[in-house]
């Protein structure tokens, strides 16, 4: 079973499953580069001298961190999951120590877009989802095409109205049926029945 399925309720079904984008690994990766350039700049100093010595162990010091951190980072990564699904969006982070959001779709007041130049160039950015719940406001980072998951979310929202609202009115008929079902057997009188019709469609 996947992670992202354990998470699930019985009748839930995942509409988007991500992990971050992959500016996520924009900090070591540039760390990485850095350790590159600082090998290149040893190489042209001559061989053996205190220049040389000096920016290769340096170079290579920065290369261990910067692939340590890289791995870190894909740790992180593949434990991070993004999920929306017909009732929530949950969030859930972690290997050793989890954490995680819940937020039911019927609390959600509204989701807002926030990204940079780099984020608008390479189809990544935050989302903030403003919910009815305590903290009020959440923040997710690194989404991948975040317009479109906004889309989804707001689009899952009215589905769950659409058929909240399809439920109500088929209690509501059920429910005026079984009243006149009464009326018919002489339960309630007409005055009796008017009344609780009323009560019915507000």
């Amino acid at each position: 079973m996947s992670a992202t399925a354990r998470l699930l309720n019985d009748d839930e079904e995942v509409v988007v499953d991500l992990h971050p984008h992959w500016l996520h690994f924009t900090a070591p990766v540039v760390a990485l580069l850095a350790a590159i350039g600082l090998g290149v700049v040893a190489l042209r100093f001559e061989s053996g001298s205190l220049l040389a010595t000096v920016f290769g162990w340096l170079s290579i010091g920065v290369i261990a961190v910067a692939a340590l951190w890289t791995l870190a980072r894909a740790l992180t990564w593949s434990s991070i999951h993004f999920v929306v699904t017909d009732q929530r969006i949950i969030y859930r982070s972690g290997w050793l120590t989890k954490s995680g959001i819940d937020i039911p779709l019927e609390r959600v007041n509204n989701v807002v877009i926030r990204q940079g130049i780099l984020h608008r160039l390479f189809g990544a950015g935050d989302l903030v989802v403003e919910s009815a719940g305590e903290s009020g406001q959440q923040r997710f980072g690194h989404i991948t095409s975040p317009s479109r998951v906004q889309n989804i979310i707001f689009e899952q929202i009215r589905a769950g109205q659409t058929t909240a609202g399809a439920a109500a009115s088929s209690d509501v008929a059920d429910q005026l049926e079984r009243l006149e079902g009464m009326l018919r057997r002489g339960t309630l009188t007409r005055g009796e029945f008017e009344v609780h019709k009323r009560r019915l469609l507000g």
